[in-house]
């Protein structure tokens, strides 16, 4: 990770995933997904069954990726997505899962 610079135009978000979204190859996915959007990050799966992912890139990557979280991987079922604006000032060089 890299400390970003104030003058940056990334956009940062928590983004937090519930339905059949464990144990249908959602995390795998989202990285494959990430990848091709060019978004960086991380995802992993939570205790209470839901998958959380941190999205960060320029607005309109991040956009897609989200957009892309309402629907998931074949053999899932997103019941809803909530996203929250994040100010971490860091700047993630990949996505992954952990």
């Amino acid at each position: 990770m890299k400390n970003l610079t104030s003058d940056h135009a990334l956009e940062t978000l928590d983004v937090r995933i519930t339905g059949r979204v464990q144990g249908v190859g959602f995390r795998a996915a989202a990285v494959r997904q990430a990848h091709l959007l060019g978004v960086t990050g991380w995802v992993r799966n939570n205790a209470d069954g839901s998958v959380q992912t941190l999205l960060q890139g320029p607005h309109d990557q991040v956009d897609r990726m989200l957009s892309w979280l309402l629907v998931g991987p074949p053999g899932a079922r997103v019941d809803n997505v909530e996203s929250q604006a994040q100010d971490i000032g860091r700047h993630y060089e990949h996505y992954e899962q952990i």
